[in-house]
């Protein structure tokens, strides 16, 4: 006889499956009436930027009320970042204003080694030295800021990449710049901002080689800016020291006291080159320098479907060097005369000496702007939606639409990857 055992039941225990860690988003609120001991919610708010700028955490948002308010830092003694999709965002609601500076350097807000911040909406006004600052970081946003009277720079950076400066306005900059770009950087956004009456340039790039790193400036776009009456004490509009592969497009450059745009080397490792000057309008102030300034073995640029004009009947629209002509292409500009190795040109011994502006024309101011100047948009249209409707520049300009693509902040790039894409 055959006997079976019953089996026994297992006796293994439930296994439990460990949740994956989730962080609980905050949004710490700010207001003058408020006490840094509170919990910092809409109800009880904190009283300082600086005591929420420790606790934020990424994906965190402070948001800072009306008021006057000392300024603060960030990554002063220890670098404290965002990350990529949750950044630390501080929104300043109307009227949130930074009157006196922080309380570590000379500036209103200062971001050390702190990469993933936004800043918006903050009127920084009267700083000793920058109204914004940051500085050895990547993916920082400054947007809708108003950034005035400040002493060196409205807004610096230094050894940052992947910025995005947007919609901003700068002006009255006592000493220096209004947005200065410095030291060794890449793929700066500089767009939509409206900068006057600073001192020297409007919008600074120095590549400072002597500051270490490549000392150049790479891939940046300065796109849809409105620059006016800077450069009492020099320094111009665009100014750029080492900015290669880059766009500088569909500017309104009027009244600047010095130059328009300027590519050159001084300080950086190499000259400003192969990078494309396209669809801006320039009108210099009556004691001003040239529209475009190129020099310094800053080869490789084109300059496209520009108003390049200045009131000064002694200079004109492009001044260049004769080191800065290889690879130099220009045409279907709105212009005046030129100047090659400090010898004035009219359009024809331009031509001659040159071959570049073939298709370029001559016009007076009194033609060009018979109504208001606005933007010019020839990205996508094979005319330049611009002027006066009696304006010679109508009708003129080159279609650049194929060379270029829309990126997800919304302005251009290059459909080929980079601005140096040879003739077009």
């Amino acid at each position: 006889m055959t006997f079976f055992r019953p089996r026994k039941k297992s006796c293994r225990r439930p296994q439990i499956e460990m949740l994956e860690t989730r962080q609980v988003l905050s949004t710490y609120f700010v207001s003058t009436t408020g006490k840094d001991t509170n919990p910092g919610t809409a109800a009880l708010p904190f009283a300082t930027i600086q005591h929420a700028a420790d606790l934020a955490a990424p994906g965190d948002t402070v948001d800072v009320r009306a008021g006057n308010y000392t300024g603060f830092v960030m990554g002063w003694n220890t670098p404290k970042s965002g990350l990529p999709g949750k950044p630390i965002t501080f929104v300043g609601e109307p009227n949130a204003t930074i009157a006196w500076r922080n309380l570590k350097t000379a500036d209103g807000i200062d971001l050390e080694g702190s990469s993933y911040i936004t800043i918006t909406g903050f009127k920084v006004y009267a700083m000793p030295r920058a109204g914004i600052r940051a500085v050895q970081d990547t993916n920082v946003v400054l947007t809708n800021n108003v950034c005035d009277h400040n002493g060196n720079w409205g807004i610096y950076t230094s050894f940052s990449n992947n910025l995005t400066i947007q919609n901003n306005t700068v002006s009255r900059t006592m000493v220096q710049h209004g947005i200065y770009i410095a030291n060794t950087s890449a793929n700066a956004v500089v767009t939509g901002n409206y900068v006057w009456g600073s001192k020297c340039g409007g919008i600074q790039f120095n590549g400072d080689a002597s500051m270490g790193g490549t000392g150049v400036i790479t891939n940046a776009i300065v796109m849809n800016n409105t620059i006016t009456g800077n450069g009492s004490g020099g320094g111009s509009a665009i100014n750029c020291d080492g900015l290669q592969n880059s766009l500088i497009a569909n500017n309104v450059i009027t009244g600047n006291l010095s130059s328009g745009i300027s590519l050159f080397q001084s300080d950086a490792a190499a000259g400003s080159t192969n990078n494309i000057v396209a669809n801006n309008t320039i009108v210099m102030a009556s004691t001003a320098r040239w529209a475009i300034n190129i020099n310094t073995n800053s080869t490789g640029n084109q300059v496209y479907n520009n108003i390049l004009f200045d009131q000064n009947t002694a200079r004109g629209s492009i001044s260049i060097t004769s080191d800065s002509l290889a690879g130099f292409k220009s045409n279907n500009n709105l212009v005046s005369q030129f100047s090659l190795d400090g010898g004035g040109l009219s359009l024809a011994a331009w031509r001659a000496k040159t071959g570049q502006d073939l298709n370029s024309s001559v016009a007076t101011i009194a033609q060009t702007l018979a109504n208001t100047v606005a933007n010019l948009a020839l990205t996508t249209s094979t005319s330049v939606d611009l002027v006066a409707s009696k304006s010679p520049a109508i009708g003129t300009g080159m279609n650049l639409s194929k060379y270029f693509t829309t990126n997800s902040k919304g302005v251009l790039r290059s459909a080929t990857g980079a601005w140096n894409i040879g003739a077009l």
